[in-house]
Formats: C-alpha cells, structure tokens, sequence
C-alpha cells in the first residue's frame, strides 16, 4: 500500500509539473510572440528546451520545498498529505487556465502544503515561510516592476534619436535571448519546486535520507514534465499577460523579460528561494507599459490579476485541507 502511495504521489506531482508548464508557459514567450519576435510555434519549441535545461541546472529551490515548508510526518500518513497539497494546487491552476489569470503555480503548491499541513495538524514552519516564500512573494514584483520601468527609461533615453524602425527591428531580435533567458529561469525555478515534493515523498517513506541530494530520476521526470506542459501551451493566459495587460513593443517585451530572468536567477542562485515566474513577469510588464504612461496600463485587468494573486494560497490551502479530510477518511 506505501509503495502504491509513493507511485501516486510521483505521478500527481509531475501531472502538477506538467500543468505548471501548461499554465506558465505565457510567461516565457507571451511578450515575445505578442512582439511578433517570434512565432508561437518556435516560441514554444524554444521555451520548452530551455525549461529543461534550467530543470537540471540546480536543486537549491528543490531543497527549500522539500525541507522548509512543513514538517511530514513518516509514512503512509506523511503521502496522504503532500498527495492532498498537490491536488489542491492543481485544481487552482486549472480554474485560474480556465478564466486565463495568469497565478502563481509556486504558492499554489504551498497553500496546499500548509493547507494540508494544517488540516493534518503537521507542523508548519512559518519561520522558514516567512523567510523563503512570504518576503521574496512581495519583493519580487516590487523590483520586477521598479526594474522594468528603470531599464525602459534608461533605453528610451539611449535611443531617443535612433531610428525607431531600425530601433524595433533590433529589439525584435533581442527579445529571442531575453525570452531564453526567461524561460531558463522558468526551469530553474518551478521544475525544482515538483523535484521537491517527489523529494519531501521519498523521505517521508525512508526512500532517500534528508542530507542526500535529489535523485537524477527526479531531475529528469520533472525536467520532461514541464517541458512537455510548456510545449502544450496556455493560450488563455498568454492572451492576457501579451496583449489585455497592455499592448507591448519589442523594446518594452525585452525590459520586461531581461528583468524578469535576472530577478529568477538571483532568488534560485543567490537565496534558494521559491519565487513566483507569473507574479514577476506580469509586474514587470506593467512596470515596463508605465512608462508609455500611467493609463496606457490596463488597471482592471491588472486589478483581477492581483486579486488572482491573493487567493491563491487561501484558495489552494482550502482545497488541499478539504482532500485530505476525505483521503484520510479513505486511505488511513
């Protein structure tokens, strides 16, 4: 019966790798294809090697996940529960695909750990939430956005009498690299945070210790999955990060992805540190419209965002808490 949890748990988590793909998948390309930098075919193509590479690229986040959120009990009681928090996280990916709010897969899965966590009367570690999910969740789109408007200002006034044609054009082709960019960050971020829960079930079930490092069948499984899901595309979302938010240029698209890959990198590498790919991106592109001027940004789009944003944990967290009472009715 473990060994059929254990199976479970690896197969929900990189059905949630591959919705993560799925649902983000507008993060890396949306600004890029809205450009007409490139198309959304290549657009995907490129996103989903790139996801994979930035998959294998560290375990940092990985870690964090699997050790820093809550404290699972061992055994088949510790599998009911990461099985609830994955379910719980990808019901709220699915409803927020359906209305195309671009939210975050990051705090959907830790609402649903703490969700669980707290239904199963685990213990959470709020410390270590506020110190690696709740100040990086709100410094993040702070500098996303400040980040975005800075470098477009600096590139507006660099510009000011080149050709705007030639200007476009050049920041066409600067969008393929800053879109890279991007979705390498996409990998290293989110791929690790499945690597994490697969990591959280082995150790719960004495599979792997806590000071061994994550499985290389665990980095590849979840490098694949959200791989897969990217190259599935989510065109709801990708519709309203590229076009509904504000109507981008390529050189605005590129100020937004360049700040965007560098505030992924630094919190992965610099401060293992789970943050969230949609909430940067999508304040980041509006930081890079505000320069256009203030109302050039959609605010009521922005606002649902936002809201979107807010729920999540909540949302997730009650979900999570809601399957864990009827699987630990059923599986217990």
């Amino acid at each position: 019966m473990e060994l059929a949890l254990v199976i479970a748990v690896v197969v929900i988590a990189l059905a949630f790798d591959y919705t993560n793909g799925f649902h983000d998948a507008a993060n890396a390309i949306a600004t890029s294809v809205s450009t007409r930098a490139l198309t959304p075919r290549v657009a995907l193509g490129m996103a989903a090697a790139f996801n994979f590479l930035g998959a294998l690229a560290g375990t940092e986040v990985a870690e964090t996940v699997g050790k820093g959120i809550i404290n699972t009990p061992s055994g088949k009681h510790g599998l009911v529960i990461v099985i609830a928090a994955l379910i719980g996280a990808i019901t709220w990916n699915l409803i927020t695909w359906y209305f195309g709010l671009p939210s975050s897969s990051t705090h959907a899965l830790i609402g649903g750990l703490v969700g669980a966590g707290l239904a199963s009367t685990s213990t959470v570690l709020w410390s270590g939430i506020v110190d690696k999910v709740v100040i990086p969740m709100v410094l993040s789109p702070a500098v996303g956005f400040l980040g975005a408007f800075l470098l477009m200002v600096g590139i507006l006034w660099l510009f000011r009498r080149s050709n705007p044609g030639r200007t476009t054009r050049g920041f066409r082709m600067a969008q393929s690299l800053s879109a890279a960019a991007m979705a390498l960050g996409h990998g290293l971020q989110d791929a690790q945070k499945t690597m994490g829960v697969i990591f959280l079930a082995l150790v719960t079930t004495g599979h792997a210790q806590q000071s061994d490092g994550i499985p290389l069948w665990v980095k590849i499984s979840a490098a694949t999955a959200i791989s897969l899901g990217t190259y599935s595309g989510g065109w709801r979302i990708m519709r309203t990060l590229g076009r509904r938010i504000i109507h981008l240029d390529p050189a605005r698209g590129f100020a937004s992805e360049a700040i965007s890959a560098a505030v992924l990198y630094v919190m992965a590498i610099g401060l293992h540190a789970p943050v969230s790919t949609t909430h940067t991106i999508t304040s980041a592109v509006m930081g890079a419209g505000a320069t256009k001027r203030l109302s050039a940004v959609r605010w009521g789009v922005a606002k649902g965002i936002v809201t979107a944003w807010v729920l999540t944990i909540p949302a997730a967290g009650l979900v999570a808490a809601l399957v864990y009472g009827l699987a630990h009715l059923i599986l217990e």
